[in-house]
Protein backbone atom coordinates (compact mmCIF):
# COMPACT_ATOMS: atom_id res chain seq x y z
CA UNK A 1 0.00 0.00 0.00
CA UNK A 2 1.11 2.95 -0.96
CA UNK A 3 0.71 6.90 0.75
CA UNK A 4 -0.07 9.86 -0.92
CA UNK A 5 0.81 13.62 0.80
CA UNK A 6 -2.64 15.92 0.93
CA UNK A 7 -0.79 18.85 2.22
CA UNK A 8 -0.50 20.73 -1.06
CA UNK A 9 -4.29 19.96 -1.90
CA UNK A 10 -5.89 21.57 1.11
CA UNK A 11 -8.60 24.12 0.11
CA UNK A 12 -10.62 26.57 2.40
CA UNK A 13 -14.64 27.54 1.90
CA UNK A 14 -16.89 29.64 3.39
CA UNK A 15 -20.84 30.13 3.62
CA UNK A 16 -23.30 32.28 1.91
CA UNK A 17 -26.26 32.72 4.50
CA UNK A 18 -29.35 32.78 2.50
CA UNK A 19 -31.90 32.91 4.73
CA UNK A 20 -30.51 35.79 6.61
CA UNK A 21 -27.61 36.46 8.97
CA UNK A 22 -26.87 38.36 12.19
CA UNK A 23 -24.79 37.95 15.19
CA UNK A 24 -26.89 35.89 17.29
CA UNK A 25 -28.99 32.61 16.71
CA UNK A 26 -32.21 31.55 18.02
CA UNK A 27 -33.40 34.93 16.93
CA UNK A 28 -35.09 36.74 13.97
CA UNK A 29 -32.17 37.21 11.47
CA UNK A 30 -30.76 40.90 12.08
CA UNK A 31 -29.80 41.46 7.96
CA UNK A 32 -32.70 40.19 5.79
CA UNK A 33 -31.40 37.85 2.55
CA UNK A 34 -30.76 39.78 -0.21
CA UNK A 35 -28.61 39.91 -3.53
CA UNK A 36 -26.37 42.43 -2.47
CA UNK A 37 -25.55 40.69 0.87
CA UNK A 38 -24.59 37.64 -0.88
CA UNK A 39 -22.35 39.37 -3.13
CA UNK A 40 -20.54 41.29 -0.21
CA UNK A 41 -20.09 38.12 1.47
CA UNK A 42 -19.09 36.30 -1.07
CA UNK A 43 -15.99 39.31 -2.34
CA UNK A 44 -15.61 39.53 1.29
CA UNK A 45 -14.53 35.55 1.31
CA UNK A 46 -12.54 35.73 -1.98
CA UNK A 47 -10.69 38.88 -0.65
CA UNK A 48 -9.93 36.76 2.73
CA UNK A 49 -8.57 33.95 0.26
CA UNK A 50 -10.96 31.31 0.48
CA UNK A 51 -11.34 29.26 -2.55
CA UNK A 52 -15.22 28.78 -2.59
CA UNK A 53 -18.74 29.49 -0.77
CA UNK A 54 -21.12 26.70 -0.04
CA UNK A 55 -24.86 27.78 -1.03
CA UNK A 56 -27.21 26.51 1.49
CA UNK A 57 -29.88 23.90 0.56
CA UNK A 58 -33.53 23.34 2.15
CA UNK A 59 -36.65 25.01 3.17
CA UNK A 60 -35.96 28.76 4.17
CA UNK A 61 -32.94 29.22 1.93
CA UNK A 62 -33.18 31.30 -1.51
CA UNK A 63 -32.35 28.96 -4.36
CA UNK A 64 -28.80 27.93 -4.62
CA UNK A 65 -28.40 28.00 -8.58
CA UNK A 66 -29.37 31.47 -9.09
CA UNK A 67 -27.70 32.63 -6.00
CA UNK A 68 -24.20 30.73 -6.89
CA UNK A 69 -24.98 32.21 -10.52
CA UNK A 70 -25.31 35.83 -9.18
CA UNK A 71 -21.81 35.39 -7.12
CA UNK A 72 -20.18 33.70 -9.48
CA UNK A 73 -20.77 36.71 -11.65
CA UNK A 74 -19.51 39.28 -9.18
CA UNK A 75 -16.54 37.64 -8.06
CA UNK A 76 -13.37 36.30 -10.31
CA UNK A 77 -11.55 33.27 -8.42
CA UNK A 78 -14.25 32.27 -5.88
CA UNK A 79 -16.10 28.96 -6.82
CA UNK A 80 -19.91 28.39 -5.73
CA UNK A 81 -20.98 24.94 -4.29
CA UNK A 82 -24.47 24.44 -5.21
CA UNK A 83 -26.59 21.85 -3.93
CA UNK A 84 -27.81 18.91 -6.65
CA UNK A 85 -30.80 17.36 -4.99
CA UNK A 86 -32.25 14.33 -6.25
CA UNK A 87 -35.82 13.75 -6.06
CA UNK A 88 -36.53 17.10 -6.53
CA UNK A 89 -34.84 17.60 -9.99
CA UNK A 90 -34.44 15.07 -13.18
CA UNK A 91 -30.29 14.26 -13.06
CA UNK A 92 -30.41 15.37 -16.91
CA UNK A 93 -31.80 18.82 -16.48
CA UNK A 94 -29.11 18.74 -13.55
CA UNK A 95 -26.31 18.07 -15.20
CA UNK A 96 -27.40 20.82 -17.84
CA UNK A 97 -27.70 23.46 -15.09
CA UNK A 98 -24.29 22.61 -13.56
CA UNK A 99 -22.59 22.65 -16.99
CA UNK A 100 -24.10 25.83 -18.01
CA UNK A 101 -22.76 27.21 -14.56
CA UNK A 102 -19.35 25.96 -15.00
CA UNK A 103 -19.86 27.68 -18.27
CA UNK A 104 -20.98 30.87 -17.16
CA UNK A 105 -17.89 30.97 -14.36
CA UNK A 106 -15.10 29.75 -16.56
CA UNK A 107 -14.76 26.45 -14.86
CA UNK A 108 -15.96 27.07 -11.31
CA UNK A 109 -18.70 25.53 -10.91
CA UNK A 110 -19.01 22.65 -7.54
CA UNK A 111 -21.71 20.05 -7.23
CA UNK A 112 -22.88 19.47 -3.31
CA UNK A 113 -25.14 16.26 -3.54
CA UNK A 114 -27.76 16.72 -1.10
CA UNK A 115 -29.85 13.36 -0.76
CA UNK A 116 -32.11 13.89 2.39
CA UNK A 117 -33.14 16.73 4.94
CA UNK A 118 -35.99 16.67 7.67
CA UNK A 119 -38.38 15.13 6.04
CA UNK A 120 -41.12 17.14 6.65
CA UNK A 121 -39.06 19.79 4.07
CA UNK A 122 -38.86 16.77 1.59
CA UNK A 123 -42.39 16.01 1.98
CA UNK A 124 -43.35 19.80 1.38
CA UNK A 125 -41.15 20.05 -1.47
CA UNK A 126 -42.72 17.04 -3.04
CA UNK A 127 -40.06 14.44 -2.40
CA UNK A 128 -41.90 11.10 -2.72
CA UNK A 129 -39.17 9.08 -0.72
CA UNK A 130 -39.43 11.72 1.88
CA UNK A 131 -40.17 8.83 4.65
CA UNK A 132 -37.23 6.29 3.10
CA UNK A 133 -34.08 7.24 4.01
CA UNK A 134 -32.33 4.31 2.18
CA UNK A 135 -34.09 4.08 -0.72
CA UNK A 136 -33.48 7.54 -0.85
CA UNK A 137 -29.38 7.05 -1.54
CA UNK A 138 -30.57 3.96 -3.89
CA UNK A 139 -32.41 6.88 -6.33
CA UNK A 140 -28.78 9.53 -5.66
CA UNK A 141 -26.70 6.22 -6.96
CA UNK A 142 -28.79 6.38 -10.20
CA UNK A 143 -28.88 10.15 -10.25
CA UNK A 144 -24.99 9.91 -10.41
CA UNK A 145 -24.86 7.49 -13.09
CA UNK A 146 -27.38 9.30 -15.12
CA UNK A 147 -25.69 12.92 -14.31
CA UNK A 148 -21.83 11.71 -15.21
CA UNK A 149 -23.33 9.98 -18.04
CA UNK A 150 -24.22 12.35 -19.64
CA UNK A 151 -21.72 14.80 -18.80
CA UNK A 152 -19.23 12.05 -20.18
CA UNK A 153 -21.08 10.99 -23.32
CA UNK A 154 -20.45 13.12 -26.55
CA UNK A 155 -22.81 11.80 -29.15
CA UNK A 156 -25.79 14.30 -29.67
CA UNK A 157 -29.46 13.37 -29.31
CA UNK A 158 -29.45 11.08 -32.47
CA UNK A 159 -26.72 8.80 -30.25
CA UNK A 160 -28.17 10.49 -26.72
CA UNK A 161 -27.29 8.39 -23.38
CA UNK A 162 -29.39 5.80 -22.57
CA UNK A 163 -30.40 4.66 -18.48
CA UNK A 164 -32.60 2.05 -17.28
CA UNK A 165 -33.09 1.58 -13.70
CA UNK A 166 -35.45 1.54 -10.86
CA UNK A 167 -36.24 5.59 -10.32
CA UNK A 168 -35.23 6.72 -13.96
CA UNK A 169 -35.17 5.84 -17.56
CA UNK A 170 -33.41 7.61 -20.20
CA UNK A 171 -33.24 7.44 -23.31
CA UNK A 172 -30.84 9.98 -25.60
CA UNK A 173 -29.59 11.84 -23.10
CA UNK A 174 -27.78 15.13 -23.53
CA UNK A 175 -25.68 17.54 -21.86
CA UNK A 176 -25.70 21.14 -23.85
CA UNK A 177 -23.10 22.61 -22.95
CA UNK A 178 -20.62 20.56 -21.40
CA UNK A 179 -18.84 21.24 -18.69
CA UNK A 180 -15.65 22.92 -18.73
CA UNK A 181 -13.87 20.87 -16.01
CA UNK A 182 -12.97 17.36 -16.62
CA UNK A 183 -14.23 14.77 -16.30
CA UNK A 184 -16.55 16.77 -14.79
CA UNK A 185 -16.90 19.32 -12.00
CA UNK A 186 -16.15 17.91 -8.54
CA UNK A 187 -18.91 16.22 -6.87
CA UNK A 188 -19.25 17.07 -3.38
CA UNK A 189 -21.08 14.56 -1.05
CA UNK A 190 -22.73 13.76 3.09
CA UNK A 191 -24.20 11.62 4.51
CA UNK A 192 -22.86 9.75 7.68
CA UNK A 193 -25.07 6.78 7.30
CA UNK A 194 -23.94 3.24 5.79
CA UNK A 195 -26.26 3.72 2.64
CA UNK A 196 -24.75 7.34 2.11
CA UNK A 197 -21.12 6.14 2.53
CA UNK A 198 -21.33 3.52 0.05
CA UNK A 199 -23.28 5.84 -2.84
CA UNK A 200 -20.23 8.70 -1.70
CA UNK A 201 -17.80 5.31 -2.40
CA UNK A 202 -19.17 4.67 -5.80
CA UNK A 203 -19.56 8.31 -7.04
CA UNK A 204 -18.21 11.13 -5.12
CA UNK A 205 -15.21 12.98 -5.17
CA UNK A 206 -14.92 15.18 -2.23
CA UNK A 207 -16.61 13.31 1.17
CA UNK A 208 -18.09 16.26 3.36
CA UNK A 209 -18.67 15.31 7.53
CA UNK A 210 -19.74 17.40 10.29
CA UNK A 211 -17.30 18.68 12.72
CA UNK A 212 -16.74 16.27 15.29
CA UNK A 213 -13.71 15.04 17.01
CA UNK A 214 -10.72 14.19 15.73
CA UNK A 215 -10.88 10.38 16.55
CA UNK A 216 -14.63 10.29 15.37
CA UNK A 217 -13.57 11.69 12.05
CA UNK A 218 -10.66 9.79 11.83
CA UNK A 219 -13.15 6.80 12.25
CA UNK A 220 -15.29 7.66 9.54
CA UNK A 221 -12.38 8.36 6.82
CA UNK A 222 -11.24 4.77 8.34
CA UNK A 223 -14.99 3.80 7.60
CA UNK A 224 -15.21 5.45 3.94
CA UNK A 225 -11.06 3.44 2.86
CA UNK A 226 -13.41 0.32 3.86
CA UNK A 227 -15.86 0.60 1.60
CA UNK A 228 -13.37 2.07 -1.19
CA UNK A 229 -11.83 -1.42 -1.05
CA UNK A 230 -15.21 -3.39 -0.58
CA UNK A 231 -16.04 -1.80 -4.42
CA UNK A 232 -12.60 -2.72 -5.64
CA UNK A 233 -13.28 -6.20 -4.69
CA UNK A 234 -16.56 -6.30 -5.88
CA UNK A 235 -17.57 -4.54 -8.73
CA UNK A 236 -13.18 -4.07 -9.58
CA UNK A 237 -13.67 -0.35 -9.36
CA UNK A 238 -11.07 1.14 -7.47
CA UNK A 239 -11.61 4.74 -6.57
CA UNK A 240 -9.73 7.22 -4.46
CA UNK A 241 -11.70 9.70 -2.07
CA UNK A 242 -10.78 13.43 -0.68
CA UNK A 243 -12.53 14.15 2.54
CA UNK A 244 -13.76 17.36 4.14
CA UNK A 245 -15.56 18.65 7.50
CA UNK A 246 -18.33 21.75 7.60
CA UNK A 247 -17.63 23.70 10.80
CA UNK A 248 -18.19 27.19 12.67
CA UNK A 249 -15.52 29.46 13.40
CA UNK A 250 -14.59 31.96 16.32
CA UNK A 251 -11.28 33.16 15.68
CA UNK A 252 -9.88 36.04 18.21
CA UNK A 253 -6.30 37.71 18.92
CA UNK A 254 -6.99 36.18 22.30
CA UNK A 255 -8.66 32.78 23.90
CA UNK A 256 -10.53 34.98 26.29
CA UNK A 257 -11.60 37.03 23.29
CA UNK A 258 -12.35 33.79 21.13
CA UNK A 259 -15.25 32.33 23.58
CA UNK A 260 -16.69 35.05 24.66
CA UNK A 261 -17.37 35.95 21.26
CA UNK A 262 -18.52 32.15 20.93
CA UNK A 263 -21.01 32.40 23.99
CA UNK A 264 -22.44 35.39 22.55
CA UNK A 265 -23.63 34.01 19.73
CA UNK A 266 -25.76 32.40 22.15
CA UNK A 267 -26.37 35.03 24.34
CA UNK A 268 -30.19 35.95 23.05
CA UNK A 269 -31.61 32.95 22.74
CA UNK A 270 -34.99 32.10 24.25
CA UNK A 271 -33.69 28.60 26.46
CA UNK A 272 -37.24 27.37 25.44
CA UNK A 273 -36.37 27.63 21.67
CA UNK A 274 -33.12 26.09 22.75
CA UNK A 275 -35.22 22.55 24.08
CA UNK A 276 -37.50 23.15 20.92
CA UNK A 277 -34.60 22.89 18.30
CA UNK A 278 -33.07 19.71 19.99
CA UNK A 279 -36.33 18.48 19.57
CA UNK A 280 -36.65 18.89 15.61
CA UNK A 281 -33.43 17.78 15.87
CA UNK A 282 -34.48 14.48 17.20
CA UNK A 283 -36.88 14.06 14.38
CA UNK A 284 -34.42 13.74 11.84
CA UNK A 285 -33.34 10.44 10.09
CA UNK A 286 -30.32 11.43 8.75
CA UNK A 287 -27.58 10.24 10.81
CA UNK A 288 -25.36 12.91 11.08
CA UNK A 289 -27.42 15.29 12.81
CA UNK A 290 -28.19 12.38 15.48
CA UNK A 291 -23.95 12.24 15.68
CA UNK A 292 -24.16 16.18 16.08
CA UNK A 293 -26.89 15.56 19.00
CA UNK A 294 -25.04 13.00 20.84
CA UNK A 295 -22.38 15.38 21.12
CA UNK A 296 -23.88 17.86 21.92
CA UNK A 297 -25.65 15.99 25.01
CA UNK A 298 -22.32 14.36 26.23
CA UNK A 299 -20.67 17.49 26.44
CA UNK A 300 -23.31 19.46 28.41
CA UNK A 301 -21.36 19.30 31.64
CA UNK A 302 -18.32 20.90 30.11
CA UNK A 303 -19.83 23.85 28.72
CA UNK A 304 -20.00 21.93 25.21
CA UNK A 305 -16.38 21.63 24.67
CA UNK A 306 -15.73 18.52 22.96
CA UNK A 307 -12.15 18.18 22.69
CA UNK A 308 -9.12 21.01 22.15
CA UNK A 309 -10.84 24.27 20.85
CA UNK A 310 -13.65 22.61 19.73
CA UNK A 311 -17.21 23.65 20.73
CA UNK A 312 -20.73 22.19 20.38
CA UNK A 313 -22.61 24.70 22.32
CA UNK A 314 -24.23 26.02 18.86
CA UNK A 315 -26.03 22.43 17.87
CA UNK A 316 -29.07 23.07 19.64
CA UNK A 317 -30.13 25.98 18.28
CA UNK A 318 -29.09 25.51 14.66
CA UNK A 319 -29.09 22.46 12.74
CA UNK A 320 -26.31 21.10 10.33
CA UNK A 321 -22.32 21.92 10.68
CA UNK A 322 -22.44 23.75 14.38
CA UNK A 323 -19.61 22.54 15.86
CA UNK A 324 -16.74 25.21 16.12
CA UNK A 325 -13.01 25.53 16.39
CA UNK A 326 -13.14 28.20 19.15
CA UNK A 327 -9.61 29.95 20.06
CA UNK A 328 -6.31 32.11 18.99
CA UNK A 329 -5.28 32.23 15.36
CA UNK A 330 -2.45 29.99 16.55
CA UNK A 331 -4.69 27.28 18.34
CA UNK A 332 -7.37 27.47 15.32
CA UNK A 333 -4.17 26.70 12.70
CA UNK A 334 -2.81 23.82 14.79
CA UNK A 335 -6.40 22.10 15.18
CA UNK A 336 -7.15 22.71 11.28
CA UNK A 337 -3.04 21.10 10.81
CA UNK A 338 -4.43 18.36 13.20
CA UNK A 339 -7.51 17.51 11.14
CA UNK A 340 -5.36 17.61 7.57
CA UNK A 341 -3.01 15.64 9.30
CA UNK A 342 -5.65 12.75 9.81
CA UNK A 343 -7.10 12.79 6.08
CA UNK A 344 -9.34 16.06 5.60
CA UNK A 345 -8.12 17.94 2.92
CA UNK A 346 -11.53 20.54 2.21
CA UNK A 347 -12.30 22.87 5.27
CA UNK A 348 -16.05 25.02 4.63
CA UNK A 349 -16.06 27.41 7.50
CA UNK A 350 -18.35 30.13 9.05
CA UNK A 351 -19.18 32.40 11.47
CA UNK A 352 -21.90 34.91 12.53
CA UNK A 353 -21.66 37.51 11.38
CA UNK A 354 -20.83 35.91 7.58
CA UNK A 355 -19.48 38.84 6.70
CA UNK A 356 -17.31 40.23 9.55
CA UNK A 357 -16.06 36.25 10.29
CA UNK A 358 -15.17 36.35 6.66
CA UNK A 359 -12.93 39.25 7.03
CA UNK A 360 -11.52 38.50 10.45
CA UNK A 361 -10.56 34.73 9.29
CA UNK A 362 -8.58 35.73 6.49
CA UNK A 363 -6.91 38.37 8.20
CA UNK A 364 -6.02 36.39 11.24
CA UNK A 365 -6.30 32.58 10.67
CA UNK A 366 -5.93 31.64 6.81
CA UNK A 367 -2.42 33.37 6.14
CA UNK A 368 -0.94 31.45 9.08
CA UNK A 369 -2.51 28.02 8.53
CA UNK A 370 -1.45 28.32 4.63
CA UNK A 371 1.82 29.51 5.81
CA UNK A 372 2.58 26.57 8.33
CA UNK A 373 1.89 24.31 5.46
CA UNK A 374 3.72 25.96 3.31
CA UNK A 375 7.04 25.30 5.48
CA UNK A 376 6.52 22.10 6.32
CA UNK A 377 9.21 20.13 4.95
CA UNK A 378 8.06 16.91 2.74
CA UNK A 379 9.60 14.91 5.72
CA UNK A 380 7.07 16.93 7.98
CA UNK A 381 4.10 16.35 6.31
CA UNK A 382 2.05 13.65 8.22
CA UNK A 383 -0.95 14.63 6.25
CA UNK A 384 -1.47 10.82 4.43
CA UNK A 385 -4.46 8.34 3.04
CA UNK A 386 -3.54 5.03 1.98
CA UNK A 387 -3.88 4.55 -1.85
CA UNK A 388 -6.18 1.73 -2.43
Amino acid sequence: MSITSIASEVEFGWFIPTNGDGEFVGVPVEREPSQQYFVDVARAAEKAGYEFALIPAGGDCWDGWIVGSWVASATTRLKPLVAMRPGLITPVLAARMAATLDRMSGGRALVNVVTGHYPIDLKATGDPLHGSHDERYERTREFLEVVKGVWHHEGGYANGYTFTGSHYQVEGGVCLPAPVQKPHPPLYFGGSSEAGKRVAAEAADVYLMWAEPLDWISGQIAEMEGYLKELEARKGIRRQLKYGIRAQLVVRETEEEAWAAAWRILSKADPEKVTSREKLHANTDATNQKRQMDLWQQSQQNDYVIGPNLWSGLSAIRGGGAVAFVGTPEQVSDRLLEFIDGGVTSFILSGYPHLEEAEISGRLLLPLVKRKLSERRPGQQQGIVPTI
